[in-house]
């Protein structure tokens, strides 16, 4: 099973274990607000199940990767990516009471240093609801860009938000 690390973080493919984790993060408001709408425990479920499956290169599914402090192993949140014509759509979320440390970012730098190393990735994508600063911050300190806004492209809570589509080119060294 992939693991990967940074000084303060382990960085391990989720397991079943990580259940009561992913479902927290699907549900609790303040964190899903500027993501998606609330789904239903048999939607989290179907979610978690499809990201079970130990990943490898190829793989269709997404790498989903729990996100664990070294310091006292507690699970802070998830991140990964999911890749489909050289193109890996990234994605994470993180517990509110873990934002605004650098652990998102921290944890997507190592993701990307991984999948850059590992796999023959041409660009890595992500989609961010208007609004979402904290993503954004995150997205720009791992040197990704504003590639599009798509107008009123998104609805959450009965509310249209514009998504901005942020995407980092790779570069191999000798190319």
């Amino acid at each position: 099973m992939l693991t990967l690390e940074t000084p303060r973080l382990q960085l391990r493919q989720i397991d079943r274990g990580d259940f009561e984790l992913f479902q927290k993060l699907h549900q609790d408001p303040e964190i899903i607000r500027l993501c998606f709408d609330a789904p239903s425990v048999d939607e989290i479920k179907q979610r978690f199940e499809e990201r079970l499956p130990v990943w490898k290169p190829g793989s269709v599914q997404w790498l989903c990767m729990t996100i664990v402090l070294k310091s006292n192993q507690a699970k802070v949140g998830v991140t990964g990516f999911k890749v489909s014509n050289r193109i890996a759509e990234v994605g994470y979320l993180m517990l509110t009471e873990y934002q605004g440390m650098g652990i998102a970012t921290e944890s997507l730098k190592c993701v990307l240093d991984w999948g850059i190393s590992q796999l023959d990735v041409s660009k890595f994508s992500v989609v961010v609801t208007q609004g979402n600063h904290g993503s954004e911050r995150v997205l720009e300190k791992c040197g990704f860009h504003i590639k599009a806004i798509e107008k009123e492209a998104y609805v959450i809570g009965g509310k249209t938000y514009d998504d901005i589509i942020y995407q980092r080119n790779v570069t191999k060294r000798g190319e």
